[in-house]
């Protein structure tokens, strides 16, 4: 009997930080087993990311369209089985996914889901009895995923994406490097992760006056794009990408990069896979809960002053809007910011 080919389908629908936080174990993954048929299955934006990780396939997912609702998570799970894939490992293990796994239930496919360690973080978050202590990365979570299918990963070394050409579109938008290139991203998903923009113009202002500097803004959305268009016409060597490029030339943009300002956002773990250096800036979250970028130094997050604010970290994802907790990011000087991404060149 001819042994069935080993093929795993690695499930993270979204979002963009905690599927980029993926891509290591992915590579230390491809690398270590390279007999095993990878299928990354994602939404469809985040494709251009496992493009570029060697021998991984994709299988793009649309919430709202094809895979809306239970007959269309039925129809992904049934991609997945006419895909032959013999192990499941869900990284995300939300509803969706748990649909999927019941399909492959009284089937030989081997499965496994990543502890999201959510009581741990509802400890470190809550208002009262706070647990303030560093927990489990969210990579080495999905490392001990991969060890229950058996197939245990040596990490001890950190695995990048390589840096990537400029390529012609790209190059039309940014120009060649003759600089030292710095990232921006000064915007994230919630509230409670935005640094006052006041102070984000101060940040700016002092580093376009630095020496040799170019600076690039991230962001999307319209809003976004109109602040970001402002302040790059404001000050010289500054550029906003927001809206004029595609992901595809985002990444490569990113990855030559000198170093990356971001939010706790996606952009920073975006930067953080190339092995960019990245500072990044805490409001309503922390780094303890897991999400820092992957394979930084601690002192490259500047948190808000708990002193000030002893109820830090109101939450995980900065969704949670507590009462007198919306100042807390004025406590990172814009100094400090500057003198971080400085130490970085």
């Amino acid at each position: 009997m001819v042994k069935k080919q080993p093929h795993i389908a690695i499930i993270r629908l979204s979002a963009m930080g905690d599927v980029a936080m993926i891509v290591p174990v992915i590579l230390a993954f491809a690398k270590q087993y390279p007999h095993v048929v990878i299928t990354v299955v994602s939404k469809s934006f985040f494709k251009p990311i496992f493009k570029l990780i060697p021998n991984v396939n994709f299988v793009s997912v649309h919430t709202h369209h094809q895979h809306k609702g239970l007959f269309g998570i039925v129809k992904l799970a049934q991609t997945l089985k006419r895909k032959k894939v013999t192990h499941i490992a869900d990284l995300h293990h939300v509803l969706r996914t748990k649909i999927i796994r019941l399909f492959f239930l009284f089937s030989n496919v081997k499965m496994a889901v990543t502890d999201k360690g959510r009581a741990e973080k509802k400890a470190l978050t809550r208002a009262k009895n706070k647990v303030f202590k560093p927990l489990k990365p969210m990579t080495e979570r999905h490392l001990e995923t991969f060890a229950k299918l058996g197939f245990p990963l040596e990490f001890s070394q950190p695995y990048f994406l390589p840096k990537l050409e400029l390529s012609d579109r790209t190059l039309e938008v940014l120009g060649i490097k003759t600089t030292t290139w710095i990232g921006i991203a000064p915007f994230a998903q919630h509230q409670g992760k935005i640094y006052p923009l006041d102070f984000m113009e101060q940040v700016l202002s002092n580093l376009s006056q630095q020496q040799n500097v170019t600076i690039f803004l991230f962001g999307g959305g319209k809003k976004e794009c109109e602040v970001l268009k402002d302040f790059a016409q404001k000050y010289t060597n500054v550029k906003s990408v927001a809206g004029a490029i595609s992901l595809e030339h985002e990444l490569e943009l990113i990855s030559n990069l000198d170093v990356m300002l971001s939010m706790d956002s996606g952009n920073a773990h975006l930067a953080a896979l190339f092995g960019v250096k990245t500072v990044t800036l805490w409001g309503a979250t922390h780094p303890f809960a897991g999400f820092a970028p992957y394979a930084q130094p601690l002192e490259n997050c500047l948190v808000a002053d708990r002193l000030v604010y002893p109820l830090l970290p109101t939450s995980v994802y900065g969704n949670k809007q507590v009462e007198g907790y919306e100042q807390v990011m004025r406590t990172i000087l814009p100094e400090k910011i500057v003198e971080t991404v400085l130490q970085q060149l």
